[in-house]
């Protein structure tokens, strides 16, 4: 470490679902590097995005700040520029940052405080998907359901996707690597983010067969009859047209689960190939290392696909923290916590003074592994740390601001002027059964509810997001019209790469 600050490793994933790691007890999947992490750090058992979609969680992580306050809603919401970021504090702070991979960025500033990029986004950076309601004031379908049904999930020999993460991988380790060959006089920050394992789930031969002789875990089917839905349900399964596909037949299920197992045995491979890099250069144990995802997936689970919705597998991600020296290895936190948490946690360990922040959201996890830390060594449990976590979810393929708070085991959600759902996640891990109407738990509703409407307004940000979204077709129409672009251009010099 420099001057006792650690140097900074963020992996991040898209569209984990923690339940389907080694760490977090699935008894198929081959995730070594993953399993490996967790048994030299700090499992967080009950992390939540702070959006169940990729731009927004992204922009509420760096940030350490609710989505909604930054005005990123949606999949193409601009980023703010003079919002202060991971890369930012840590910059100002001397560390070398960097950023390698899928960051869902929109906007014209595509670095948002870090030095470089070592790649291009495998998304647009312009407004082109602004959720815009057609003719019938519905919004087109994404289809997004025949990417978890068959024929579609299995082996390809090459994707685009793939390339991207091969390259995002590639100057990933270059970058770690190639600090070895120079005179580092400050620590590093990079973030490495991978697109897999997000469907489509194509996948390469080799990590296919790795599941030959596996026996696929499911769940028990779902009576859709017999479970609590709520109005976000219908949205989502709209958006994806699920109804056009069979998502519940046991085989086809076991061949989408066998595919993202694979993509994420991929994954898992880069990671360890991270750790490797680390451990070549002597920086293994200076270095915080941090993995986590944007939000999960819910894999046909209820008979639903992808995220946009607040069910554990859609909003619960994996949040796995290495420390130096391998302090706190083995610790498990049960508290729920959030990734805007992740922001303040890294400031504190980097040694960013108070003053020198702007408002965050966020809240350090250092306490709750101090916590943990205590229990196991006194052998008697301290006052547990409880408090509340959020999640929100706006415009894209919703028609009403959706909000979520978890607090201790139970789990309230709102959808302005329709629907709302409680759950006690102890008694009912499934989310079988909701609570809302129920005499017994009206005063833990009440208590929710008031939580989120004294941290959120659904009128104000209602009306805010109708104007972002009159806004920003201006700008995509004329973008279009003008031939314009925000896409990064990653830059090489290669007349001072090698022998010259």
């Amino acid at each position: 470490m420099v001057d006792g600050r650690p140097n900074i490793l963020l992996v991040m994933a898209d569209q984990v679902v923690p339940f389907l790691t080694g760490p977090y007890g699935d008894p198929a999947v081959q995730t070594p590097a993953l399993d490996r992490l967790a048994d030299q750090g700090v499992t967080f058992d009950a992390a939540y995005t702070a959006v169940p979609l990729c731009s927004p969680s992204r922009a509420a992580l760096l940030a350490g700040r609710d989505a909604s306050a930054l005005g990123v809603f949606d999949n193409a919401s601009v980023f703010p520029a003079d919002q202060p970021t991971l890369g930012h504090y840590l910059s100002a702070h001397g560390y070398d940052t960097a950023l390698s991979g899928k960051m869902h960025f929109v906007g014209p500033d595509q670095l948002h405080g870090f030095r470089t990029r070592l790649t291009t986004d495998v998304f647009p950076a312009g407004v082109d998907w602004v959720p815009e309601l057609d003719e019938e004031g519905r919004f087109p379908a994404g289809g997004h359901a025949r990417h978890y049904a068959p024929p579609d999930p299995g082996v390809r020999p090459w994707t685009m996707f793939r390339a991207y993460d091969e390259e995002t991988q590639f100057r990933a380790r270059q970058y770690l690597l190639n600090r070895s060959l120079e005179e580092q006089s400050d620590p590093f920050c990079l973030v490495v983010s991978y697109h897999h394992p997000h469907d489509p789930f194509h996948v390469s031969q080799e990590a296919w067969d790795r599941y030959e002789d596996t026996e696929i875990p499911l769940s028990e089917p779902d009576d859709a009859g017999g479970l609590a839905r709520s109005v976000m349900d219908d949205w989502a399964d709209d958006a994806h047209e699920t109804a056009a596909y069979d998502l519940r037949d046991p085989a086809a299920r076991r061949i989408t689960r066998r595919a993202y197992y694979a993509a994420l045995s991929s994954v898992d491979d880069m990671v360890g190939q991270l750790l490797e890099a680390l451990e070549t250069t002597g920086e293994l144990e200076n270095t915080l290392v941090l993995f986590t995802s944007d939000h999960g997936d819910m894999m046909t689970e209820r008979g639903m696909v992808q995220k946009r919705c607040f069910y554990e597998w859609s909003a619960r991600v994996p949040l796995i923290a290495r420390f130096p020296d391998a302090l706190h290895a083995g610790t498990r936190i049960a508290q729920p916590v959030s990734l805007i948490d992740l922001l303040p946690t890294v400031l504190d360990l980097a040694g960013v003074p108070e003053p020198r922040r702007a408002h965050i959201d966020g809240r350090s996890l250092l306490p709750l592994i101090a916590q943990a830390d205590a229990d196991h060594d006194f052998a008697s449990p301290t006052d547990t740390i409880e408090r509340p976590v959020f999640s929100e979810y706006h415009l894209e393929k919703v028609y009403a601001p959706c909000f979520m708070v978890r607090l201790g085991h139970f789990k309230y959600i709102l959808v302005h002027e329709h629907d709302e759902q409680l759950f006690d996640l102890d008694a009912d891990p499934g989310e079988r059964t909701d609570l809302s109407e129920d005499p017994a738990h009206q005063e833990v509703r009440d208590a929710l509810r008031a939580l989120v409407l004294d941290r959120f307004d659904p009128v104000r940000l209602s009306a805010e997001g109708r104007a972002s979204i009159a806004r920003r077709v201006v700008v995509r129409d004329a973008m279009r019209h003008n031939g314009t672009h925000w896409d990064y251009e990653p830059r090489f010099d290669p007349t001072t790469q090698f022998v010259r």
